[in-house]
């Protein structure tokens, strides 16, 4: 199977970076073949054009439509749950559901 990648963006990269660690914890667990990785949502267009699919933090989640205009992927908030208790299994499987269309 070909590796996913997953992008979280963020006002500035660095706020979701810990939720990317436990989201590859979380993929390793679950055996996902996966990259996961946060970037400024300036590079939106550039980072999500390859990705599977592409998760908004909390503090740009009004963009998201914006976003998703840029892409082709699936585009969605990060569930503000989840991000808060940083509960990066609910987000991986999340992604696993959107990228696989389960």
């Amino acid at each position: 199977m070909k590796m996913k990648k997953i992008v979280l963006l963020c006002s500035a990269g660095l706020s979701t970076s810990m939720l990317v660690e436990k989201m590859k914890v979380a993929a390793r667990e679950l055996n996902y073949n996966c990259s996961i990785a946060a970037y400024p949502i300036a590079e939106a267009a550039k980072e999500g054009s390859e990705a599977d699919v592409v998760f908004l933090g909390p503090q740009v989640r009004f963009q998201v439509n914006a976003v998703k205009e840029q892409l082709t992927c699936p585009v969605e908030a990060i569930d503000m749950t989840a991000y808060g208790m940083m509960d990066g299994k609910s987000v991986v499987k999340r992604a696993i559901e959107l990228i696989e269309g389960k």
